[in-house]
């Protein structure tokens, strides 16, 4: 598996890439390109991916993570580079009306309607369950939460705001054979329950934990509780950047020792 990261909030060290708040990552393996998400901007996202060589027609499919505009603003701008159709799989739960009280009420969901990203050239497959979208490309499904979680945001039912539990957080597993590489864009299901969830599903260790954590805010005894967790649960590298937060992946990288930073044009190859 070789993944590239094409999107993130900070720039690597190569000549023409851009930094921007928002996570997408080009997974390949067994012969087969999946984009992960889309980032926040579709311009930042072409730019990228021209420097870093990736024509938006090489995407054999696309996958969600969730849907939160700084994992799907892209997708518009990405549709649109390309002259065919291609399958989006997600949770149904994507479209839903999303928002965030503070500092302001704001928007915070999927900038656009289905319909449009349709008529572009979207063909979704939604559902909620685990599935094999590719070989040896699987959806998570919803992530059973047995522990702390990293909801956030408001959604809008009937015109009344509640809660959202952000229930189509999904992670991207990809089965390398004696293990697995879990892709997570936010990972708002908690780190802990997408590791454990990962591993009850394929029955195998999690080789690399890669993407956002969202763990920016967290508290002492939460950074303490996920970092051990993640080294009792055998997690054999860690990759965390977009949401993880400075001062949080300095305490993980501090406490665990197997952590590498994300920025784009990073490449990560198992």
């Amino acid at each position: 598996m070789k993944l590239t990261i094409l999107f993130e909030n900070h720039a690597g060290y190569r000549k023409g890439l851009i930094g921007y708040h928002g996570f997408a990552a080009l997974v390949e393996h067994n012969g087969r390109k999946v984009l992960v998400d889309t980032g926040t901007d579709g311009e930042v996202l072409l730019r990228n991916m021209e420097t870093l060589g990736v024509s938006p027609e090489e995407i054999d499919a696309l996958f969600i993570t969730h849907g939160h505009y700084d994992h799907t603003g892209g997708l518009r701008a990405f549709l649109e580079s390309r002259e065919r159709e291609i399958d989006v799989y997600a949770h149904p739960g994507i479209f839903e009306q999303r928002i965030a009280l503070k500092p302001h009420r704001r928007e915070i969901g999927i900038p656009f309607k289905k319909e449009e990203l349709e008529e572009l050239g979207a063909k979704f497959h939604l559902s909620p369950k685990p599935v094999e979208f590719l070989p040896g490309f699987i959806s998570s499904g919803e992530i059973e939460r047995r522990t702390w979680d990293r909801a956030v945001g408001y959604l809008v039912l009937d015109g009344k705001t509640v809660p959202d539990p952000v229930l189509d957080d999904l992670a991207l597993i990809v089965d390398l054979g004696d293990g697995i590489a879990v892709i997570t864009g936010c990972g708002h299901s908690g780190v802990l329950n997408i590791v454990r969830h990962s591993m009850t599903l394929t029955g195998k260790r999690v080789l690399a934990l890669i993407g956002g954590f969202h763990l920016r805010g967290a508290g002492k005894a939460l950074l303490t509780d996920a970092a051990r967790g993640l080294s009792e649960l055998g997690v054999g590298r860690l990759y965390a950047g977009h949401c993880t937060g400075i001062e949080e992946f300095a305490f993980l990288s501090s406490a665990l020792r197997n952590v590498e930073g994300l920025h784009v044009g990073k490449i990560i190859e198992l």
